[in-house]
């Protein structure tokens, strides 16, 4: 009479060719992964392109999408003219023009913008060929340290623009009979941006001088 074969050996010996067959596994080639794309480096800013047409030219820049225009037209493009004077959309000193509207710069992101056609205080007029705002605000002292006046002159063009275009501010009165720029309407329209030296009525009597007959 055979020995009854121990239950353990056979529990041992199937445990001896898993593993054999487990490691001739391990050996066998597989067929490659994808590849992984590459992670940001720890501490590194994603960029985006963004595509800027900037007084009439075409500007491409890989930007942290946080960026807000202000700083991109400042930091990326030194186009200094707009300043940063509150940084919350409270004094109008960023202010520039986009897509023929004004705007608060800093209260806006350059991704917001791609593609946008954005006119600063540079693109207006420079030494020796003066926009007709500018020339009006030298000849009608309407500035003192100048701080806001870049914002200020932005604002006065557009100001016009809304006016001529029939666009009602919160003093108009009859939209029937045209809308004209007034110092009562242009004071109104031009409330966002703040004169901390009090030039206020010399930069009215610029407004309505290049309003003309208009006014």
């Amino acid at each position: 009479m055979h020995a009854t074969e121990n239950p353990l050996d056979v529990t041992r010996r199937a445990l001896i060719a898993g593993g054999v067959a487990t490691a001739a596994a391990s050996t066998t080639p597989l067929a490659a992964a994808p590849a992984a794309p590459e992670p940001t480096p720890r501490g590194a800013t994603p960029t985006m392109p963004v595509t800027l047409k900037v007084n009439g030219k075409t500007r491409t820049l890989d930007l942290d999408p946080r960026t807000t225009l202000l700083d991109t037209l400042r930091e990326h493009l030194q186009l200094t003219g707009s300043k940063k004077g509150c940084d919350h959309g409270q004094c109008g000193a960023c202010t520039v023009i986009v897509e023929g509207r004004r705007i608060n710069s800093c209260l806006t992101l350059a991704v917001m913008h791609d593609g946008d056609a954005i006119t600063t205080i540079e693109g207006l007029g420079q030494p020796g060929d003066l926009h007709p705002m500018q020339a009006a605000f030298v000849t009608h002292d309407g500035y003192q340290c100048g701080y806001c006046t870049p914002g200020q002159i932005c604002s006065a063009v557009a100001t016009l623009g809304e006016i001529k275009a029939g666009i009602p501010s919160h003093v108009t009165q009859d939209l029937t009979a045209g809308i004209a720029p007034t110092e009562a309407e242009i004071r109104e329209r031009m409330s966002g941006n703040i004169c901390r030296c009090a030039a206020y009525s010399n930069i009215v009597a610029a407004i309505r001088d290049v309003a003309g007959d208009r006014a």
